[in-house]
Order: C-alpha cells, then structure tokens, then sequence
C-alpha cells in the first residue's frame, strides 16, 4: 500500500473513532465472506463493521485520542465502530460469535474507556437504552400516581365539603346567613 493511500485510510479510521461513542475489536479469521456480510446485517445501522491493519488502527486511534486497543491489535482484526446504541451491538456480537465461533471479541472502548472481552459481553447482558427508559418513565408514572393519591384524598374531601357548604348556602339552609331586605 503507498505512503499516500496508507494516509488515507487512517484519517478515514481516524474519522470513524472520532465519530463513534464506542468501537469494539473481534479476530474474524475463518469467518466467511457470506458470514461477514451477514454480522454487518445484524449489527444494521448500529454500528460500521470494517476489517482494518492493525498497525494502521493504532495510529488513527493515537491520533483520535482512543487509548487501550493497542494489546487487542494483533492478527486478524475487524472493528465494530458503534455510532447507535452500544448494548445492541455487543449484543449483536455477542449473539453472532455464539453461533459462528470463529468471530473472537477482543476488547474495545466505550465513550474512552478501554473495554476488554468480558466487559464486552456484561454490556450484552444490559437491556438496551430504549427499554431501561421505558422502565424509568414506567417507574415514574407509577410513583407520580401513588403521589398523586396520596394528595388526592385531602383535597378532594375539601373540594366536596365546599361544595356542600355552597349547595346549603344558596338553598338558604341551616347554618347560612340569612338574607335581609329591612334596612338596619
């Protein structure tokens, strides 16, 4: 590869750091073509899956200011850079390595922390984002309705006494003022 070309590829890597809020490292070697295109499908708009040198890797992540990945920058190399959301592609990677045992996860960097294979596989284990914000905004709703009763119970005794009073006010009942017409 010329001096010119190697440059080229790492500024692009170099711009796919620095434009993912993760990046995590696999060893492919046996994987298939049909194989690889397959994971790129699962990892879908999650995350750019690319084959890379590793000695080219270092250098761009060095220059995007990415620490860690060096000691996972050994044979055969792809990475995952995850511009989505992080849970869904470990899990994707995760899941995929399950089934074709030749894709190996080595490490990675999540928002520029280094990551090695088992913090990998923990974050795989989480629920995604979208499900802990449902719990959350379930969670909320259910303290904001016990709150709510909590203070519905005083106001709504009140709000029925005033109207009670009201009522007997207007039907000039026991314990209203009387209404006078003789002048004093």
């Amino acid at each position: 590869m010329a001096g010119s070309d190697k440059g080229a590829v790492v500024e692009e890597i170099k711009q796919r750091f620095e434009a993912s809020n993760a990046a995590v490292v696999t060893a492919y070697t046996g994987l298939t073509v049909a194989q690889l295109k397959e994971l790129r499908r699962t990892l879908g708009e999650n995350a750019q899956y690319r084959v890379t040198k590793n000695t080219l890797t270092k250098i761009a992540a060095n220059e995007a200011g990415v620490s860690g990945l060096d000691e996972h920058l050994k044979g055969s190399t792809a990475v995952a850079f995850v511009t989505g959301d992080p849970v869904n592609v470990a899990k994707g990677l995760r899941d995929f390595a399950k089934n074709n045992p030749a894709l190996v996860i080595k490490g990675g960097v999540l928002e520029g922390k280094p990551l090695d294979a088992q913090e990998i596989i923990k974050l795989a284990d989480l629920e995604s984002r979208e499900v802990l914000l449902a719990k959350l905004a379930g969670g909320m709703k259910a303290s904001m309705a016990k709150a709510a009763a909590t203070f519905e119970a005083p106001l709504t005794k009140f709000v029925r006494t005033a109207d009670a009073l009201r009522d007997k006010v207007e039907q000039g009942g026991a314990g209203a003022p009387a209404a006078t017409d003789a002048p004093e």
